[in-house]
């Protein structure tokens, strides 16, 4: 049984030498047990963090040298406690906090993002991630523009200006740790991310930017607002500015390789992220998942054969009346077909997801010259059938859920670090699509089923694409012609924005291109094995209390929840030397 909040709270106090008043004790024990855990994280999390130089983010070479002579007694630490007795939900918490230790360990050894990458060094967002925690390595400060509500108020002005002006200081340091940097791929497609923050600030100058959360959407403006803080984003657009150009100017002489490497994208998986595969399992997973798709949406195809295509909308008001029509449709099915409960946050989550028509094509404002292609990969799936995306959007009912309803676990209420969360948000939103395809969403539009298989190649392609990318194989060119190639309907081009800047995160955070697969292969095993279960105990498998089950763990990699939902015993099926 988890420890409740407030006795984690008390024991944490103790810890550090005061009562439950807060006065100061002579003599205050240290926490045991679980409580030892938790006070143990808190205290990692403030290691973790970047040390500050004044007010700016110190990510120097000895700055990183001092953490890595630090990691091993912080490692330590964590080994000395004896988590042998304790539940099971408890000693995987142990296990998240050591998993968060090696990726920092990686980091220092091998991927090192401060020194490699210069998107690492991205800090404005205006849009939240549709995950628990942003994609990929990133630098501190991390402003995040829709956490603010506009028009400002004075002190979010003052606050606001403040992390802006980290930027310039920040950027000058970046260049001395970037410089010898030989790492081509994630040099120069790198610069992208950074020109992105420079159209984010002139947005943001000009009144035109619109920045999303989980609540919906707002306008952005600096209207009204204080010259302090208007010359802080001036400044910090001309820092972005600057720092691009000394990236382009430099990068015909970065040739060297970008990925991390066979043997190191193994231990990171295993180490870091807890899954089961090498390098070269998860290429003959992906693989196969590749041909099935591949042969399912022939099959799929086929059984259709006597039906009308599946065409997109065609203009905004259609796809407006759609999207709204189809999101009525996901809920109710959710429910009524006894998937997941009905909860208020649901319906708040995803309409904000919506979307926004998209054209075929643009022309240039001439009018005269060739139509530029708008559409890419997704949107022309959201053009035929909304609830394609709606499935795989269990992203945002997943980040109400824990708004709303957070785990009882302190450490699994903070998302852990190194994205080791990927095989629970992207794996399971990909099992998902075809969960609900199974379960019969799709049963008075089959056409819709061919989507779903288009979707699972593109994942598969792209993902292979970027198991090639690590192991130093290929390019980022050649991968978004993989991708290019292996997804249906070339419906995604080796050169459209979407597929490089895939690609490029895939590069910068491994294991992430595969996890939409191998979460989803995991959840496909959880199924199985828990299903069986049921079966051994003359149980019913009920979909709706699995799911609760699975959805109650947390935003964790799902073998440890397999490890909380499966008991040893019913292990018994399959000799799998893997399982961990």
């Amino acid at each position: 049984m988890k420890a409740p909040l407030r006795t984690i709270l008390a024991a944490a106090a103790l810890a550090l030498g005061m009562g439950a008043s807060g006065t100061l004790l002579a003599e205050a024990p240290a926490p045991t047990g679980y409580p030892a855990l938790v006070q143990l994280f808190d205290e990692w999390r403030a290691f973790e963090a970047p040390v500050l130089k004044g007010t700016t983010p110190d990510y120097s070479a000895a700055a990183m040298a001092a953490k890595a002579k630090a990691l091993p007694a912080w490692q330590k630490r964590l080994a000395d406690l004896d988590v042998s007795a304790w539940p099971i939900e408890q000693q995987n918490d142990a296990k998240l906090v050591k998993a968060e230790m090696n990726g920092l360990d990686f980091n220092l050894r091998v991927l090192r993002p401060w020194a490699r990458d210069p998107a690492f060094y991205v800090s404005v967002w205006p849009a939240r991630s549709d995950c628990p925690r942003r994609e990929g390595p990133i630098s501190q400060p991390e402003i995040e523009l829709y956490k603010y509500t506009f028009p400002l108020s004075p002190s979010a002005q003052t606050e606001l200006a403040a992390r802006l002006n980290i930027i310039p200081a920040l950027l000058t340091e970046a260049r001395d740790n970037i410089k010898d940097s030989n790492a081509h791929d994630i040099w120069f497609y790198g610069e992208q991310e950074l020109r992105n923050q420079s159209r984010t600030l002139a947005s943001l100058e000009a009144g035109t930017l619109h920045v999303t959360t989980l609540g919906g959407g707002q306008h952005a403006t600096l209207e009204g607002t204080s010259p302090e803080l208007k010359t802080a984003v001036a400044n910090a657009k001309k820092a972005t500015d600057d720092f691009v150009a000394w990236l382009d100017k430099l990068a015909p002489t970065k040739t060297g390789p970008s990925g991390v490497g066979k043997e190191n994208y193994t231990w990171y998986e295993q180490n870091v992220h807890m899954l089961p595969y090498t390098w070269e399992q998860e290429v003959a997973l992906l693989h196969r998942e590749l041909e099935r798709a591949q042969a399912s949406l022939r099959l799929e195809e086929h059984n259709n054969r006597n039906l009308p295509p599946l065409e997109p909308v065609p203009g905004a008001a259609a796809f407006d009346k759609l999207t709204h029509a189809r999101l009525d449709t996901f809920i109710d099915f959710l429910v009524k077909q006894e998937i997941i409960p009905d909860k208020p946050y649901i319906r708040g989550a995803l309409e904000p997801e919506l979307g926004h028509f998209v054209p075929e094509v643009i022309e240039h404002q001439s009018g005269n010259a060739v139509p530029v292609e708008k559409r890419v990969f997704f949107t022309r799936v959201t053009h035929r059938e909304p609830m394609l995306l709606l499935s795989h959007d269990y992203h945002w009912i997943d980040l109400a859920r824990m708004r709303d309803e957070p785990n009882p676990s302190p450490i699994r209420r903070s998302i852990p670090l190194s994205n080791i969360w990927d095989t629970r948000a992207e794996g399971f939103a990909t099992a998902f699509e075809e969960l609900v395809m199974h379960a019969g969403l799709y049963d008075n539009e089959p056409r819709a089923k061919e989507l779903v298989w288009c979707m699972l190649a593109n994942r598969a392609a792209r993902g292979l694409a970027s198991l090639y990318v690590q192991a130093n194989m290929i390019n980022l060119v050649e991968a978004g012609h993989i991708q290019g190639e292996w997804t249906p309907r070339h419906w995604a081009g080796a050169a459209d924005t979407l597929t490089a800047f895939e690609q490029l995160l895939y590069l910068r955070q491994p294991g992430y291109g595969t996890s939409y697969v191998t979460g989803k292969i995991l959840f496909d095993r959880l199924m199985m094995e828990y299903s069986h279960q049921q079966d051994a105990l003359n149980k019913p498998f009920v979909l709706r209390d699995f799911m609760d089950r699975f959805n109650n763990e947390g935003m964790i990699p799902v073998p440890l929840i397999e490890s909380e939902l499966i008991t040893a015993d019913s292990r018994e099926p399959i000799n799998d030397p893997s399982r961990p």
